[in-house]
């Protein structure tokens, strides 16, 4: 029961990641707003019971982030923890071959729809005392990845609000903090890879250090604990949950991996 009593909003909650982390947060005693833009997030929610409950959320939208944020505080009475877990990737292919529109879209969701979060999430938890965001970064925002660079420019946009924001709100007992998933199989990477699960053998991954893909979970648990009591004194982190692609970076990139924050 580490998150007895909090109260949280998840974003992306329909799917991947942030239904592992809304599940897991009731299981530890919060109270969720499921936030989703694919109308998942009413399964996810009904499946937790009078633990959560749904929002349609396109976070691109300030009104329905404000709209989100507010049906915390009319629902269950506040906002203590903010995940901010929603992106899309954008699809992959070189940066020459990438369009102004979408640029546009990506930036517009992953960066600017984290913002909108960021700011009204921070609004709801100055009247209460404090609280706890974690954004969903991404491995892509710490190392160049192959036919990534506009999803990795906004991811790494993301890991620099979390450390600016962390700055301007540690005295207002805010703590901002953010995970850079890798490779994690979530329902995006099955949708593409047309399996339901790793393939057998919890599919190698060659360039890994752990030498196997992550999941959901792994990425939940990590959130847990940052939105949690027990990481009361860490603010500012970009907190890689990759099996250590990071630190062994060869240099020759990430192709089709599918790394980053849960899927709109």
């Amino acid at each position: 029961m580490r998150l007895k009593d909090k109260i949280a909003v998840i974003t992306g909650a329909g799917s991947g990641m942030g239904k592992a982390m809304s599940t897991l947060f009731t299981l530890e005693g919060a109270k969720v707003i499921c936030a989703d833009v694919t109308g998942n997030q009413n399964a996810v929610a009904a499946a937790l019971g009078d633990l959560a409950a749904p929002v349609h959320c396109d976070i691109a939208s300030e009104a329905d982030v404000q709209r989100m944020i507010a049906m915390a505080e009319t629902e269950f009475g506040r906002l203590d923890i903010l995940i901010n877990n929603a992106g899309l990737s954008g699809g992959a292919k070189p940066l020459h071959e990438r369009t102004a529109e979408e640029w546009d879209r990506v930036h517009e969701v992953n960066l600017r729809g984290t913002f909108f979060c960021m700011k009204y999430g921070v609004i709801s938890m100055l009247k209460n005392g404090g609280g706890a965001i974690v954004n969903i970064g991404s491995a892509a925002g710490v190392v160049g990845w192959k036919h990534l660079s506009v999803y990795g420019a906004t991811k790494a946009g993301v890991h620099q609000l979390t450390k600016a924001a962390a700055l301007d709100y540690a005295k207002s007992n805010i703590r901002v903090n953010a995970i850079a998933p890798g490779t994690i199989w979530t329902g995006a990477i099955k949708a593409a890879k047309q399996h339901e699960a790793p393939p057998p053998g919890a599919a190698r991954q060659p360039g890994i250090p752990l030498d196997r893909w992550g999941l959901a979970i792994h990425v939940a648990n990590a959130a847990l604990f940052l939105a949690s009591d027990e990481a009361a004194y860490i603010t500012g982190v970009v907190l890689p949950v990759d099996g250590g692609y990071t630190i062994g970076f060869s240099g020759m990139g990430a192709e089709n991996t599918g790394a980053g924050g849960g899927q709109q």
